[in-house]
């Protein structure tokens, strides 16, 4: 996945992270109110983080619709293996500079953390305007796989009729593994598709030393000092600025 995100000039890039809302008709009345949010009828909400090629890496399902991205954002697990430090190790270099963690791309309601690049709001040199077209365009990817998803499977595309929270969990679940099936057997015939393995062939030298395998550990982190400095370098907001400004440079 960081050779994809190389591939289309953003080096470093895991996906696009994004909330979708699912209508819960028939939800018990007495919850109604908490999941009930800007949306006028009570719905549940989808986080997901989605690459290039539409398919979905990560979900986190069943929080309330009165929740905002933030809320969802404390409550989902995406961070999880970061923080524990069991999470692939990544080297990538951006515009001269040396990074070992991964980015998602977001929009402006997200924090700056480090693991969070968002797009210029408004860019005034040529320089910003190129990054926040770039950026964007990017990032409207893991909408695509929300309408795709919900094109192929029009049980999540209706008003959820089922009371039960575990049943519309299995539903949703269902419906992105077979998503991400469809999307493993049919993606080398997408245009634009970029092979990673073809452009590690052909660009094998240049990125030498910026793009590792990834190495898992086994095991959870146990030192809770090491687990709130993994915390303070992923909510970093100059290690953010300094990753934006060398990405707005590298495009």
């Amino acid at each position: 996945l960081l050779q994809v995100g190389a591939s289309m000039g953003l080096p470093g890039m895991v996906g696009s992270i994004v909330c979708m809302h699912w209508k819960w008709k028939n939800g018990p009345a007495g919850w109604q109110g908490q999941y009930q949010g800007r949306n006028p009828s009570p719905n549940v909400i989808l986080e997901a983080v989605a690459s290039q090629d539409l398919w979905i890496l990560h979900y986190y399902f069943g929080t309330p619709g009165s929740c905002n991205d933030l809320n969802v954002l404390h409550r989902s697990s995406v961070f999880n293996p970061l923080l524990n430090g069991y999470a692939p190790r990544v080297n990538y270099m951006v515009n001269g500079n040396y990074y070992d963690t991964g980015y998602y791309l977001t929009d402006e309601i997200y924090p700056k953390w480090a693991t969070f690049i968002q797009s210029v709001k408004l860019p005034q040199t040529p320089k910003d305007r190129l990054f926040a077209t770039a950026q964007e365009s990017v990032r409207k990817d893991v909408e695509r796989a929300f309408g795709v998803l919900q094109s192929r499977w029009g049980i999540i595309r209706k008003p959820a009729r089922s009371w039960d929270q575990v049943k519309l969990h299995k539903i949703m679940k269902t419906c992105i593994i077979l998503h991400n099936m469809i999307v493993e057997d049919e993606r080398d015939t997408y245009i634009g598709y970029d092979n990673p393995q073809e452009y590690m062939e052909e660009y094998g030298e240049e990125m030498a030393g910026t793009v590792e395998n990834p190495e898992y550990d086994v095991g959870y982190i146990c030192d809770i000092h090491q687990y709130v400095e993994n915390n303070n370098n992923m909510q970093d907001p100059r290690r953010h600025m300094a990753l934006r400004h060398d990405l707005i440079e590298h495009i």
